[in-house]
């Protein structure tokens, strides 16, 4: 299995009686988006399974991705770490999964692919960080393939 976490790109603050949840990206945000984008869909396989929370941020960073896509409540601001592993069904599936989430949430995923423990890691907005099993189905073949952030994506 192949999972790969997509930080949603640069947003806006929350504006007076605004929700987390409606956060908008800004033009900036959007510009990380479509670099992102465009990298990802060059390296994910056709038959990758993407997740995306349901905050408006995450939806228009995987927008620009241009694939069809779920919204997974399980996947929005403030998920448990745990939460996010068995909506990719880790470390059984077999296929590639792309998940575009939030922080802490996804720096802690990847904490806990990589040591077993949940750590408050730091992943940057619009980046991606790519894990794979080297024996299907084993957690503890795990290894971090790439690591990618929007700047370095040539234009």
């Amino acid at each position: 299995m192949d999972l790969i976490l997509w930080r949603h790109a640069e947003a806006e603050d929350a504006g007076p009686g605004m929700t987390d949840l409606e956060r908008a990206l800004t033009s900036k945000g959007q510009k990380q988006a479509r670099r992102m984008g465009q990298w990802l869909n060059t390296q994910l396989p056709d038959s990758c399974r993407i997740l995306s929370s349901p905050a408006v941020r995450t939806l228009q960073t995987v927008e620009a991705l241009g694939r069809k896509f779920k919204i997974h409540t399980d996947l929005a601001p403030g998920a448990d770490p745990a939460d996010i592993l068995k909506a990719v069904n880790w470390p059984g599936n077999k296929d590639s999964v792309l998940v575009v989430g939030h922080q802490p949430t996804l720096g802690q995923v990847a904490s806990l692919l990589l040591t077993g423990d949940d750590l408050e890691w730091d992943i940057r907005k619009a980046s991606a960080w790519w894990f794979a099993q080297r024996d299907p189905g084993d957690a503890m073949s795990v290894y971090l393939k790439a690591v990618m952030a929007a700047d370095l994506v040539v234009k």
